[in-house]
């Protein structure tokens, strides 16, 4: 588990370190191997991606599909389920754990961030939100999941909504914040 550290021991504020020197240069490795042997690939090549994620400690299920130009902060707080789908550009701020549910989607340009600070502490103390995304849940293009949120199953975020409080299942949101305007219902498969 990543625990940051004490925020006035470390004098975070004023450019002080949030984490250890450890945590530190495993990201630095971990951003230069994506960078080398990830970042160009073409998409059709999921299983090298996935391979690399789980080299680095994340919890990759079945299936996988993370795109080359998409920013994890550290894999080993990331767990993604069977069938998960992670889009061209999007940024897994993965600071406090992220899980994300079978066979959900977070699409182009979306934001998960796992972490904020202590408004109320005078040194800003960094705090880690874990994020969970249930099962067929869907983070539209552009979209923003805050620290903290839990997305029940089924629950979808509208193109560019900002969601700062937890999603109730089969429920579509869309805005800043982020509004429920109806229920979600899968129509049954073609036979």
């Amino acid at each position: 588990m990543v625990e940051p550290l004490d925020a006035k021991a470390a004098q975070s504020r004023t450019g002080g370190p949030s984490f250890t020197l450890g945590n530190r240069l495993l990201r630095v490795v971990w951003q230069a191997c994506w960078l080398v042997l990830c970042r160009w690939t073409p998409p059709p090549l999921h299983g090298w991606r996935a391979l690399m994620l789980r080299l680095f400690g994340a919890s990759l299920g079945r299936g996988c599909r993370v795109h080359a130009s998409v920013r994890i902060w550290l894999p080993s707080t990331l767990t993604l389920g069977d069938n998960v789908l992670i889009g061209p550009g999007a940024r897994i701020y993965n600071q406090g754990r992220i899980a994300i549910g079978n066979d959900s989607v977070v699409s182009q340009g979306a934001f998960l961030c796992a972490s904020t600070h202590d408004l109320s502490d005078p040194d800003f103390q960094l705090q880690l939100r874990p994020i969970t995304v249930g099962r067929r849940c869907w983070v539209a293009a552009e979209g923003f999941v805050g620290p903290g949120v839990t997305m029940g199953d089924g629950a979808a975020l509208a193109a560019r909504g900002a969601l700062f409080e937890d999603a109730d299942s089969w429920t579509v949101y869309r805005g800043n914040p982020a509004t429920a305007i109806k229920p979600r219902a899968l129509r049954a498969a073609a036979a």
